[in-house]
């Protein structure tokens, strides 16, 4: 019976600074949630086959039908604008890549999402090993799924410096550099040179390089925080609500609060909960973050 009491005493933890926690499966949590009322989800739910320890495990072969549920209720609880991220890597066994990742990228498209980008995860600090047919592992997916085609996007939040390489090819302009020319090689990739000028910053490309996270012992598999926090300049501003449905140690909470969103995060394990509460208790919130412009694609 107190087993009982502390768990449900765990099961909706509310933290200074809009932030949520909550225990349980997500299915079965964001039941409870109204329609429409996340900005962003961003996740990483556990593979297929791995972290059996941790989470069970769920074969291949039934991945797809594990997942739909959970996903029909992050559709229902999406903004009409809003993004839905999904990190997620498919495994090599037997000599071959599992295919449940392209399996559930074309299920959540008859379930009535876009998918509208791919971004990839470089790992700068992958772990190195030795396989008979392959290489180590250095790339995850993030895919990105919207409702509609018009969604949120804040484009200038996540510009780069645009590089040395403009001192010495914008230094001196032919005249074909002052309009847009087709390029030789016959690609149809025309462009005019001249509007660099004077730029500092431009838009990143979607392949992200970071390291992966090895400090954090208290969960098996840890993002970075400058992954979520990427994803969450891009897709939401200051006040907008983030979503992780498989929340682990509480990162995108924890960043979703640093950067003054508000946030909920759900797990089904009691000890994430715990953690999260404590990781996410101790967070600043940034109170003076850069303006961002609003950028909806047509």
């Amino acid at each position: 019976m107190a087993q009982r009491q502390k768990r449900n005493q765990m099961a909706n933890i509310v933290l200074e600074g809009g932030a949520e926690l909550h225990l349980g499966d997500c299915k079965d949590v964001l039941a409870g949630f109204p329609d429409g009322c996340v900005d962003l989800i961003i996740t990483s739910p556990p593979y297929a086959e791995r972290r059996k320890n941790t989470y069970g495990g769920v074969s291949p072969d039934r991945y797809v039908d594990w997942f739909l549920p959970r996903s029909e209720q992050f559709l229902r609880v999406l903004k009409d604008t809003g993004t839905f991220v999904l990190n997620i890597k498919e495994h090599a066994e037997s000599g071959e890549r599992s295919t449940y990742v392209l399996e559930l990228i074309l299920a959540l498209r008859r379930q009535g999402w876009l998918w509208t980008e791919e971004f990839i995860w470089h790992k700068k600090n992958a772990y190195p090993g030795k396989w008979p047919n392959r290489f180590r592992d250095a790339w995850e997916r993030l895919l990105q799924f919207n409702k509609q085609k018009h969604f949120c996007m804040y484009q200038d939040a996540v510009k780069v410096p645009i590089g040395d390489w403009v001192s010495h090819r914008l230094h001196k302009l032919s005249a074909n550099d002052m309009k847009r020319t087709e390029p030789a090689t016959g690609s149809g990739m025309s462009r005019n040179v001249s509007r660099w000028v004077g730029k500092e910053t431009v838009l990143p490309d979607n392949v992200l390089h970071m390291a992966a996270e090895c400090g954090n012992k208290q969960h098996s598999a840890v993002f970075p925080e400058a992954l979520p926090e990427w994803f969450i300049n891009l897709f939401t501003r200051q006040g907008d609500c983030v979503l992780d449905p498989f929340m682990g140690s509480g990162t995108t909470v924890a960043v979703a609060r640093r950067l003054a969103r508000s946030a909920a995060g759900i797990d089904i394990l009691p000890e994430n909960v715990k953690l999260a509460k404590s990781r996410v208790a101790g967070v600043a919130r940034d109170l003076f973050p850069v303006p961002k412009k609003k950028v909806a694609f047509a």
